[in-house]
């Protein structure tokens, strides 16, 4: 029987979580009936909300460690290629 690390476990949900969301976003976006697509939003929304707790959950444990923080340069530059 093989066993499965917590982080090996945690990863993966994060994993599958992001690979959902992306799926929710092509989906609301090829969606024509309103209420459809305000209930994929919906699903959408709480599965990021997961994720993110996830996340922190993962971070604090040490299993996931983000990328550092964009330094204030960084942001404008992105802000004024974006606007």
């Amino acid at each position: 029987m093989m066993h499965i690390s917590d982080k090996e476990m945690v990863n993966d949900i994060l994993s599958n979580c992001k690979s959902s969301l992306t799926t929710y976003a092509t989906a609301i976006g090829e969606t024509a009936n309103q209420e459809l697509r305000q209930t994929l939003q919906q699903i959408r929304n709480s599965d990021e909300q997961f994720q993110y707790q996830l996340f922190q959950l993962a971070s604090q444990k040490g299993f996931y460690k983000p990328a550092s923080n964009a330094t204030s340069q960084q942001i404008q530059e992105v802000k004024s290629q974006l606007s």
